[in-house]
């Protein structure tokens, strides 16, 4: 299993004086958190589109090429590219530069995104919400499989043979599907044999194994091998020196977080009682010391019947860049190595 960080870059406040960190800083902190994660030997880092003020990530594929110019090893990813909103053809070129740079280490995530704000900000219709993203989507694998190509749909002016430049380092760019919890959306992974990056931000993780299934099936269906349906999970994370360090040092940022989410969808602000029983043993949250995220992270590989990837949605408002470095680090040094002892017994 890949052990992986997500990042929102989300605008950050000092918890101590309530000022914003420039943004310009918050930014050149994201990078910092990127060559930490690479030194600590965790697998793949991915940043998220948004289109909203709260979020400095409109141009992931920006902050990944800064990243990739200072980091050796880590795998470089969206955590989604928003395809819907997207064109393609311009979306390849950028990760096929990015896969240049950092000399063969690009992914995508590809989705259709939590928010919508980017459907009117590129004059799209809201109504064609799953037209969009799956003409795009069919049109990105055409790119990738081909340099010169043929197409036409509905949302986009036809290609004609033109050259789609330039072409990545791998042989075959990686693309995930990004799902949260449409039944749809797994099986559309599954038909094209793509990986599968389900996001769990809430409930049990048991509840998603049926969705699990059905994308394996779906793919197995199609011709594709088991070994070829890999599932990865992206889920809110952070460790500590202790769970209950990390669990204090976590929560301001994410009621922060929330609480402001939940006055825009109409949810309750959420209360530490509700947080605290998230991080629990079988709660939706890996936060805690060492020992008990492996253990969770183990627990969450058992019953989705087998992960790939596992990724930390570490982003928090109000935790300082130092604990952020902190944790970063222990992630790498401590809970992978912990994780995969554990796998490997499981196996034995």
């Amino acid at each position: 299993m890949q052990i992986g960080i997500d990042s929102f870059a989300a605008v950050v406040s000092d918890p101590q004086t309530g000022e914003t960190l420039a943004a310009a800083d918050r930014l050149n902190n994201l990078v910092e958190e990127i060559e930490t994660a690479d030194r600590a030997g965790i697998d793949v880092f991915g940043i998220g589109e948004h289109h909203r003020p709260e979020y400095l990530d409109s141009a992931p594929a920006m902050i990944l090429a800064a990243a990739a110019t200072r980091t050796q090893r880590i795998r470089l990813t969206s955590a989604v590219t928003v395809l819907s909103a997207s064109d393609p053809v311009r979306v390849f070129q950028e990760f096929a530069t990015l896969d240049l740079l950092s000399r063969g280490r690009a992914e995508l995530v590809v989705g259709r995104g939590s928010f919508v704000e980017a459907y009117p900000l590129f004059g799209l219709a809201l109504e064609d919400y799953d037209s969009l993203f799956a003409e795009k989507l069919d049109l990105l694998l055409r790119i990738r499989d081909d340099t010169q190509v043929r197409w036409s749909g509905r949302h986009r002016a036809a290609l004609t043979g033109q050259g789609i430049y330039p072409r990545p380092l791998q042989d075959k760019l990686p693309i995930w599907l990004g799902a949260g919890g449409t039944p749809a959306s797994f099986v559309r992974a599954g038909t094209l044999g793509l990986p599968l990056m389900v996001a769990i931000i809430g409930g049990d993780f048991r509840q998603f194994r049926p969705l699990i299934d059905l994308y394996r099936r779906a793919g197995q269906q199609a011709g594709f091998a088991p070994e070829q349906l890999q599932v990865g999970v992206h889920a809110f994370g952070f460790v500590g020196e202790t769970a209950q360090t990390a669990r204090d040092a976590f929560w301001p940022g994410h009621q922060r977080l929330f609480s402001a989410l939940g006055q825009e969808r109409g949810w309750r602000p959420p209360t530490r009682e509700q947080f605290d029983a998230a991080c629990g043993p079988t709660g939706p949250y890996l936060i805690g010391d060492a020992q008990t995220v492996a253990q969770k992270v183990a627990y969450v590989d058992r019953v989705l019947g087998g992960l790939s990837r596992l990724t930390f949605q570490m982003t928090n408002v109000l935790l300082p860049h130092a604990e952020m470095l902190r944790s970063i680090e222990l992630l790498g040094t401590q809970v992978a190595p912990l994780v995969h002892e554990r796998l490997t017994q499981a196996e034995s």
